[in-house]
């Protein structure tokens, strides 16, 4: 089950006139968020053909005038992220050709984020190729949810807005009221975050995990810097991917004393054997993450809770379209 947050910017808005220019289309990607974006808004998606040919080629058409509108497209480059973003890119296009005012990539889960810098010769920095892509494509703005790496919005040479799906967790937790928190970044690298995360829960102590990672995907864990005895661990990410870090981080605080792990997430990547690790019995009290990509059926599991943030995506895209502040809602 999906719960909705609730956050203060969660009320209805006000009713659009049949004039309003602003239009919101979905990809193909996470259909269902999309929808709920749109409730939020009080407005329709917007009609549109998807289809694939015989070869494999995509094909969009925007099924209504879009002409001097500002147009939103909702389109996660999740798995599988070729074929998101190839989408993504010709929904841009199409839109662009058809004289709309404004087109926003509006990208809950950006695709190729890790691929930030070079940590070898002869490697591509693909997240700044994504972003050429997306630029060149025809988007005037990019709004984008928890990047992997910040630095991705200097990648841009158009507005970029960055919002958090922390604000939605935090509420969830608070409904909780676990008691004794302790925040854990499960590596050195998310400590910002973590931090982050820790002062809004109430200024909670915050505890890191040091790691060597040996190659991709696979982690070493080493030890705790900070205190997890009886208490309650969150460990804090942006996202769980395969869950190797994750889960040898909830065994090291387990083995540390910790009396709960809990896990949290924005973005549910999933890639496989994440499902049997999340899912292993006594390992996590509750595994949290929203729906910023969409998690099938056949891959939750009991401990599993998914938190939208259909209501924050929804503000957001009203206060860009209203021209008014979007970090005053992270403050």
């Amino acid at each position: 089950m999906i719960r909705s947050a609730t956050l203060p910017f969660a009320s209805a808005l006000p009713s659009l006139p049949d004039n309003h220019r602003l239009r919101l289309f979905s990809g193909s990607s996470n259909s269902a968020l999309s929808q709920e974006v749109s409730r939020y808004l009080g407005i329709d998606l917007g009609p549109m053909i998807r289809k694939r040919f015989a070869d494999g080629e995509l094909y969009v058409q925007i099924q209504e005038s879009i002409r001097g509108c500002d147009v939103y497209l909702m389109q996660p480059t999740c798995w599988p992220v070729n074929d998101h973003l190839m989408e993504l890119l010709i929904m841009i296009d199409a839109c662009r050709r058809a004289s709309a005012r404004q087109v926003t990539a509006v990208l809950p889960y950006y695709g190729y984020a890790r691929a930030d810098r070079k940590t070898a010769g002869r490697e591509s920095i693909t997240a700044k190729l994504v972003a050429n892509l997306i630029t060149q494509a025809g988007a005037n703005r990019v709004l984008a949810m928890d990047l992997h790496s910040a630095q991705i919005q200097g990648y841009f040479d158009i507005p970029f807005d960055h919002v958090y799906g922390s604000p939605v967790l935090i509420d969830y937790l608070r409904s909780k009221n676990l008691a004794d928190l302790v925040v854990v970044s499960p590596d050195v690298g998310g400590v910002a975050r973590a931090r982050a995360f820790a002062k809004k829960l109430d200024d909670a102590p915050l505890a890191i995990i040091d790691k060597r990672r040996q190659a991709h995907n696979v982690a070493e864990v080493l030890n705790v810097i900070g205190d997890v005895q009886g208490k309650t661990a969150v460990l804090v990410d942006d996202m769980i991917d395969t869950a190797g870090t994750i889960c040898e981080g909830a065994r090291l605080l387990r083995k540390q004393g910790a009396s709960q792990v809990y896990a949290c997430a924005t973005h549910a990547v999933f890639s496989p054997p994440a499902i049997e690790r999340l899912s292993a019995s006594g390992l996590f009290e509750e595994v949290i993450v929203t729906n910023t990509i969409p998690i099938p059926e056949e891959n939750r599991f009991p401990q599993l809770t998914i938190l939208s943030v259909a209501n924050l995506l929804g503000e957001t895209i009203w206060r860009i379209h209203e021209e008014s502040s979007v970090s005053s809602m992270f403050r």
